[in-house]
This record gives C-alpha cells, sequence and structure tokens, in this order.
C-alpha cells in the first residue's frame, strides 16, 4: 500500500475518533444509534467485499502455492516447521498473558463489578464445543459451501488436497494450475480496487466504536486497556525479536512494509480485512508465493498471537475484579486447555470471547462474568487483531528463510508485481540503497 493510502488512514483513525465522540456526546443515544447505524454501514460494506475475495483468494493461491512446492516431502517438511512455529508462539503467547496480568494485577481493586455492568443479562452466545466436532468440522462436506461461508481452514483442506493432486498429474494438469494461477492475479486485482475504499471503512468503525461507547469507557477501563496493550508491546519485542535470531535486521523492514495491513486490520478489529493486503506486502518483501499461500492461510487459523494472550489475560482479570484466587497449577492447567480450545474455534466470529466464556465455568466463574470485559472488548480486539497479523508475517519470512525460499525482491521481482505494479518495494529498495 503506498505511502498515499497509508496516510489516509491514519487521518480516516482520528477523523472517526472525532466524529464519534460529537456523535455520543451531543446527541440523544436514540439518535446516537441511528447516526451510528449509518456510520457503521462504511465499514459493513467494505467487510463484505473483503468476505467476497477471500475464499476465492484463498483457494487458488494455497493450491497453486502446494502445487509448486515440489512434491510431497516439500510440503511435509514446510507442514511441520510451519506448524512447530505456530505451537511455540501459541505457548509463548499465552504464558505471557498469565506473567503480564498476574505481574500489573489490572483487576485488583477494579472500580466497576459484574453488579454495576449488569452481568446476568450481558452474555455471550457459546456454541459447545468439543475436540471431535472440530476435527469433524475441519473436513468439509462442500467445497462449494465453505467457500460460501468463508470456512478458510476447511478451504485451506480443500486447497490441500487439490494442491497435492496437482502435484501428482504434473504436466497432465498444467492448464489447471495455471488457470488457477490467472485466477489467483485476478483477485489481486480486484483486491487493488476494493482497498481503495479502506480508509473510509476505517473512519466508519472507529466513529461507529466511539459513537456507541463513547470516550469515557476507556477511561473507566484504563489500567485494564493499558495494562493489555503494555502486555502486547511485550509481545511485539518477543515477536520481532524471534524473527531478528533467523532473519537479522531484515525483519524491521518486514514490519514497516506490513504496517497498512497492520493498521487496517487495527482500525476495523478484522484479520479478513488485512489478509489480501499483507498476502501482497508479503511477497513484496521477498517471500515466495508458495511459503506465502501456503503458511498465512494456516497462521489464521491456528497462530492468532494477540488473541491468544487475550485470552488468559481476561480470565485472568476477571478472577481478580471477583477476588477469585487461581492457584499457579490451575493457571497452568487453564494455558493447556486455552491451548486446545483456541485452536479450535478461531474461525468463530470474535472468537476470543467465545474461548473465555467457555473457559470461565472450569475455574469457578460464571459465564456472565465475560459482561467484565465486554465495555472495552472493541477496542481490545484492535490491538490484538493487529498483533495476530504481525505474528503471522513475522512466521511466513521465518519459514521461507529456513526453506531458502526467502529473495532480495531488487533483484528477483515478485510476480505479484507483474499485475498490480510496483509500489511498496520502490520505496523498500530506495530505502536500502
Amino acid at each position: 500500500m503506498n505511502r498515499l493510502i497509508f496516510i489516509a488512514l491514519i487521518v480516516a483513525m482520528f477523523l472517526g475518533v472525532g466524529v464519534g465522540w460529537a456523535v455520543h456526546d451531543f446527541n440523544t443515544p436514540e439518535q446516537a444509534k441511528e447516526i451510528v447505524g449509518y456510520l457503521k454501514l462504511l465499514s459493513d460494506i467494505f467487510l463484505r467485499m473483503i468476505k467476497m475475495i477471500i475464499a476465492p483468494l484463498v483457494l487458488s493461491t494455497l493450491t497453486v502455492g502446494i502445487a509448486h512446492l515440489g512434491g510431497g516431502a516439500a510440503v511435509g517438511r514446510i507442514g511441520g516447521r510451519t506448524l512447530a512455529w505456530f505451537v511455540t508462539a501459541s505457548l509463548v503467547s499465552l504464558l505471557l498473558g498469565l506473567l503480564m496480568v498476574n505481574l500489573l494485577k489490572p483487576g485488583v481493586n477494579f472500580p466497576i463489578t459484574l453488579d454495576t455492568v449488569g452481568g446476568s443479562a450481558a452474555t455471550v452466545a457459546t456454541a459447545t464445543f468439543s475436540l471431535q466436532e472440530f476435527i469433524t468440522h475441519v473436513f468439509p462436506t462442500s467445497i462449494i459451501d465453505a467457500m460460501a461461508r468463508n470456512e478458510v481452514l476447511q478451504i485451506v483442506i480443500a486447497s490441500l488436497f487439490m494442491g497435492i493432486a496437482l502435484q501428482a498429474l504434473g504436466p497432465k494438469a498444467a492448464k489447471v494450475t495455471e488457470l488457477l494461477e490467472q485466477i489467483a492475479f485476478l483477485m489481486l486485482k480486484v483486491t487493488g480496487y476494493v482497498m481503495a475504499a479502506a480508509p473510509f471503512a476505517v473512519f466508519g468503525a472507529l466513529a461507529a466504536a466511539i459513537g456507541t461507547n463513547g470516550l469515557g469507557v476507556i477511561a473507566s477501563y484504563g489500567q485494564l486497556v493499558g495494562s493489555f496493550f503494555l502486555a502486547l508491546f511485550v509481545l511485539w519485542a518477543l515477536l520481532i525479536g524471534a524473527g531478528f535470531v533467523v532473519l537479522g535486521p531484515k525483519v524491521f523492514r518486514l514490519i514497516w512494509m506490513v504496517r497498512a495491513p497492520g493498521l487496517l486490520a487495527f482500525s476495523t478489529a478484522s484479520s479478513e480485512a488485512a489478509y489480501p493486503r499483507l498476502l501482497e506486502q508479503l511477497e513484496r518483501f521477498g517471500i515466495a508465493n508458495r511459503v506465502v499461500s501456503f503458511v498465512l492461510p494456516l497462521g489464521y487459523s491456528f497462530n492468532l498471537d494477540g488473541s491468544m494472550m487475550y485470552c488468559t489475560f481476561a480470565v485472568m482479570f476477571i478472577a481478580q475484579v471477583m477476588g477469585i484466587e487461581i492457584s499457579i497449577t490451575q493457571q497452568i492447567l487453564m494455558l493447556l486447555l486455552l491451548m486446545i480450545t483456541s485452536k479450535g474455534i478461531a474461525g468463530v466470529p470474535r472468537a476470543s470471547l467465545v474461548v473465555i466464556s467457555a473457559t470461565l465455568p472450569a475455574f469457578g466463574m460464571p459465564t456472565e462474568a465475560i459482561a467484565l470485559v465486554l465495555a472495552v472488548d472493541a477496542f481490545m480486539d484492535m490491538g490484538r487483531t493487529a498483533t495476530n497479523v504481525i505474528g503471522n508475517s513475522i512466521a511466513c519470512a521465518v519459514v521461507a528463510k529456513w526453506e531458502g525460499l526467502l529473495s532480495d525482491p531488487k533483484v528477483d521481482t515478485p510476480a505479484v508485481e507483474s499485475v498490480l505494479g510496483v509500489r511498496e518495494s520502490e520505496g523498500a529498495a530506495a530505502s536500502n540503497r
């Protein structure tokens, strides 16, 4: 994304906050609700367009990426390394959430109680979850149905089979592979058009959020929000540090290049909104398409670093507010429980709230206690969503480095530039001269 769009996103964020504040403070609740409905249209339409391109983009890029990997052994090796990174990052994220919430104690002497926020009525719809249901759900009954519902994990499974089949068929299916590659280029071009509306979506999303809750809710929950964002910054430092060990100074250029997708994810609190542009920028960084197309969709289901840290942070915060003592042994059990359940429902909208609600009863807290974080969840969702984008970007680059598939974009022109033209990479190249 060029600098003009990035600046437009920043301006849209400030305008959204200002307009949202005016809507909330200078209108009656009924008037504010009506205005917020119109403002939210901007982000809703944008997210609908994003959902329109996600399924064909994932299917085409991932299938072609696997077809070009060079054999089943390569798929297994890359898959093993990817999952090893994901599991390690997940454990670190969950453990960091526990450490930071125990250190900062944002829930101790918290001025708001469950009665204050109306916990008896403020509940979150939680679907029943079991390991058997998750495993069954992973495998699609119909690829058309999976694409219609944007079930990314099911699309990944279908793409895996199709990509391996294309490998096995070789020249016999060359035209199919070429067709899917052209579809991927087509969807990237459509992505460019959709992303032109991103600043309007950012403005609408923030204006609606502030218009509904007001700036005052941030002040009341300042300690919680501040503590959580401090924990996120620590997680960012750890992720970047791990990336530096493998990538060296290039990790900082990577973070710079994905700043716009990260900002988009932050503003809209939607990882899907950032996916198309993130895919493009990672290729511009020099990561081979076959790696990005394979690792990134998996990361969207299994590598949600920010969301996972939030799960342990929020559960412990609620326990502190309610005065419930959770022993070290119980916290370790919580970590292991969240390690499993967070993978099972990663594709559910606002999955973190669902995971937290399902975890609370296991530690003697009512499900209704989730109301203690609902008031500011939208704001914290922005931070954890942006962190998910950063975590998956670093994961893609690390796996590409391990596989020897990380090139210099100044020497090897990324394929995406043949479709969308040279944009961000020009700036990156110039900065390296």
